[in-house]
């Protein structure tokens, strides 16, 4: 049975009307994995992502759909609604991209505020491991935030960027230097866990044909909340306004700029892992103002 079949038998299967792909567009989301916004041919749209070498990556579109599920239950932020998943793919409603209306900046940061807020936990960590791009992302439950992110979020990327780099090299030696530090850093937070998108960039993030704010591709877990803002500073797209109106619904503590820099600097790694050594002089300078 090829995979086109089994979509259609899934989407069948849970819609109750039988489906049967009509017209296939290509479609931006998910740089792993192959997206599609497919046309059936009773007109209704979903958009499809499949990835054939899936096996690689065990679990991964059960992850996303769990983590859309819980986004999606805090009624809060739209998020794509899963129709059916399997090992190699995952269905979801198609919804209309429009133009980002003149306050979208300000509703996302708003949003994600009463998000945060909704959705806190006494533990850290998720329902099971996920992936942020092609590098697994370990969610193993733990008491604190300083456990969690020393040992399964910094002390994991830097175990593989040493199966990389020469052993003395000043990236691994400033890391260590960060670890060592980390105590200081994340010890005296007071706040729980919440649910984090845990890759919100500007490409995970668009409008819907109201122009209201639309996330979707998580990397889900619960997390210390000001993480997220690590992976939306990267690469610019919702700018000051949105910290602004997250700060009116929840206020960040004091000292939340040196800990949103080491937040940031997890993904900083990530890209150096994933796409090499145009990342490596941006991971030593966010070192250095950390260390």
């Amino acid at each position: 049975m090829t995979i086109r079949t089994r979509i259609e038998s899934a989407i069948t299967e849970v819609t109750g009307e039988r489906a049967r792909f009509k017209i296939s567009q290509q479609a931006h989301g998910g740089s792993i994995s192959n997206s599609q916004i497919i046309t059936l041919d009773d007109s209704r749209r979903v958009f499809v992502k499949t990835n054939l070498q899936a096996a690689e990556y065990p679990g991964m579109f059960a992850m996303e759909h769990k983590a859309l599920q819980l986004l999606a239950k805090a009624d809060v932020i739209k998020v794509p609604e899963t129709i059916a998943y399997s090992t190699d793919f995952i269905v979801m409603h198609a919804f209309s991209e429009g133009e980002k209306n003149s306050n979208w900046s300000e509703n996302i940061g708003r949003q994600l505020a009463q998000l945060h807020l909704s959705t806190k936990n006494i533990r850290f960590g998720f329902e099971g491991d996920n992936y942020i791009g092609t590098t697994l992302q370990i969610n193993e439950w733990s008491d604190t935030w300083l456990t969690f992110w020393r040992e399964q979020r910094l002390a994991y990327q830097l175990a593989l960027l040493a199966k990389i780099l020469d052993n003395n090299d000043k990236l691994l030696r400033l890391g260590e230097k960060i670890m060592e530090g980390l105590d200081v850093l994340l010890g005296n937070i007071d706040e729980g866990a919440v649910l984090l998108h845990g890759d919100l960039w500007s490409g995970n993030a668009s409008a819907n044909e109201k122009g209201e704010p639309v996330i979707y591709d998580p990397a889900s877990y619960y997390g210390h909340r000001e993480a997220e803002m690590g992976m939306m500073r990267m690469f610019g797209g919702f700018g000051p306004h949105s910290e602004s109106a997250y700060n009116e619904v929840w206020p960040l503590q004091d000292g939340a700029e040196q800990r949103i820099l080491l937040y940031r600097l997890y993904h900083e790694l990530n890209h150096l892992i994933l796409f090499g050594n145009s990342y490596y002089e941006n991971c030593i300078s966010t070192m250095k103002k950390i260390a």
